[in-house]
């Protein structure tokens, strides 16, 4: 379903994101995964891209077989990265003839191993180009919806890691905005209160398109640390870290505080009005399945009377 159409019928969009399997194995304990998260009856769900689009054709795969097996409704990551605009018009035509609805369009992480990698190889340095272009396929009628795919872009309420300058930030996403995107779904958080700065911010920009907030747990430390590594932006309050230590790094104590401060912070932002959640699952339901449970709801549609 568009976001369009689905933002007329319910006020907050309930989604998780998985990533391409890298093999047989994987596919088969992905698909387990999935089928444990259909029974939460998400809103729609997401599929990333591998730095320079390295998994693109699993990501077409995947979403094409979530599309024709599943009563799913999958949205793919679409990158500027490692694409020239011919490969981008048959993704798109692609998807347009497996009546896919939406697109999450990036610019894409750098190719692994090359930090100072030259973006003029592209056809577009900037996700606001592709968010154009997108836009002019859905102008020639291309797709079955009248609309077009439904077009979303990604947020930072805790800063983009490459934009020093919060205002030249906003500036960037404003420009995605008005090249044609319907709606933001934000890096994840974990300090809720970035969240809602960030929200305001978008506001006195005059960025009036639905906010959907990322969530990931916590599971282990070396996923933290990873997060860290990554120089996602990630920003961990001392109040977490605390926690974190008094578990003594016992693995299941690790996930239990981190599960509950995903909940916590689900809870808060659907008392705040939030446009949607977006949960990271890594592939894994349990998280997820915890945060809904300890919420007391069966799945996304208990979520909206909550």
């Amino acid at each position: 379903m568009h976001i369009r159409d689905i933002f007329k019928n319910q006020r907050t969009t309930f989604s998780f994101e998985f990533f391409p399997p890298k093999g047989p194995e994987a596919a088969e304990a992905l698909f387990a995964t999935i089928a444990d998260l259909e029974r939460l009856r998400p809103t729609f769900v997401s599929v990333t891209y591998g730095a320079g689009g390295s998994t693109r054709e699993l990501t077409n795969d995947l979403v094409v077989r979530l599309q024709d097996q599943t009563r799913l409704d999958p949205m793919p990551h679409l990158t500027c990265v490692g694409h020239d605009e011919g490969e981008i018009h048959a993704i798109l035509e692609r998807y347009a003839r497996h009546a896919i609805s939406n697109i999450l369009a990036l610019r894409g992480d750098h190719p692994a191993g090359e930090a100072d990698y030259d973006h003029s190889r592209d056809a577009f340095a900037r996700a606001a180009e592709l968010v154009a272009c997108i836009r002019r396929f859905n102008d020639s009628g291309a797709h079955p919806h009248p609309a077009g795919f439904g077009i979303g872009i990604a947020g930072f309420p805790e800063g983009h890691p490459e934009t020093a300058n919060r205002l030249h930030e906003m500036d960037y996403l404003k420009a995605k905005v008005e090249a044609g995107a319907d709606f933001i779904i934000t890096q994840m958080f974990f300090e809720n209160r970035d969240f809602y700065d960030f929200r305001d911010r978008c506001r006195l920009a005059g960025i009036t398109i639905p906010i959907i907030a990322g969530i990931m747990p916590i599971t282990t430390i070396g996923g933290m640390r990873k997060m860290a590594e990554l120089a996602l932006g990630s920003r961990f309050p001392a109040s977490l870290i605390r926690a974190i230590n008094r578990t003594g790094g016992d693995p299941e104590a690790v996930k239990r505080v981190g599960v509950h401060w995903a909940t916590e912070q689900s809870r808060d932002l659907l008392d705040h009005e939030v446009a949607g959640i977006h949960f990271y699952t890594l592939n894994r339901s349990k998280a997820t399945q915890s945060i809904y449970d300890t919420l007391g709801v069966r799945d996304s549609t208990d979520l909206l009377d909550a």
